[in-house]
């Protein structure tokens, strides 16, 4: 019996210093601390999202990356109630005209610009009003892989718990318009001395339709192709507004 104890307290023996301990032990603690650090990620990200959705979106990123490219930042942020409701028809008519109608990601979209894409035609994207709101509010421009799947998690959370009002509302107060200019209050005041609760069915049109150049396209005065795209975007936002495309927005 006692050689019995002594053979397996020898065996118990080599098997704690089997070489494949160390890196089974290391795995382990590998994949615990990616584990803590994932969960303490999406335990960070809501939280985030939460205060931003019901406190108050804070300096963006790009706000932050323009000041010190030494730009004068200026933005004012203002409740929807005090939005045109024709900025409001003209973005959505520019920009997403789904955005009442999907979770986040516009399936169809996505899937005609890939075909387009993949047929050599002119590139286009597919992002929508809700993943556009979570690049600005939380990530930085560019692409890359990183950068896509943070905006598709932030873009997940903020239509769980936002109500779409409150992802336009965010969106319009975070919108880059050019020269430092960040939100529709400060468009409206620099571009065309007014207010955006004031803002005409043009003057909100002008502002939609420089939204994917805002650097580029100029607003005063307009070039030609921003004029012309202008009164595109000012007849589409009619239609939105008859046809009820801005109904989760405004309870139509």
């Amino acid at each position: 019996m006692g050689g019995i104890l002594k053979a397996v307290k020898a065996r118990w023996r080599f098997a704690r210093r089997w070489p494949g301990q160390a890196a089974l032990t290391a795995l382990w603690r590998l994949v615990r601390g990616s584990l803590y650090a994932g969960a303490t990620f999406l335990a960070g990200s809501l939280l985030l999202v939460l205060v931003a959705g019901y406190v108050g979106v804070p300096p963006s990123i790009l706000m932050i990356q323009r000041s010190l490219e030494g730009e004068n930042v200026r933005r004012v942020q203002v409740p929807l109630s005090e939005i045109d409701p024709a900025l409001v028809h003209s973005v959505i008519g520019a920009e997403d005209s789904n955005f009442c109608s999907h979770h986040g990601f516009d399936v169809e979209a996505i899937r005609q610009a890939l075909q387009t894409n993949a047929e050599g035609g002119r590139r286009r994207g597919a992002s929508t009003l809700s993943q556009q709101t979570a690049k600005n509010v939380f990530l930085w421009n560019g692409g890359g892989w990183a950068r896509k799947g943070a905006e598709a998690w932030f873009t997940f959370l903020i239509e769980l718990t936002w109500p779409k009002r409150r992802i336009i509302e965010a969106y319009l107060n975070i919108a880059e318009w050019g020269d430092g200019i960040f939100g529709a209050e400060a468009a409206a005041r620099i571009r065309f001395d007014t207010h955006a609760s004031e803002l005409s069915g043009r003057q909100a049109a002008l502002l939609a339709a420089v939204l994917p150049n805002p650097n580029d396209w100029l607003l005063d005065p307009p070039g030609p192709y921003v004029s012309g795209r202008a009164g595109t975007l000012e007849a589409r936002a009619g239609v939105v507004r008859r046809e009820g495309y801005a109904g989760c927005v405004f309870g139509e």
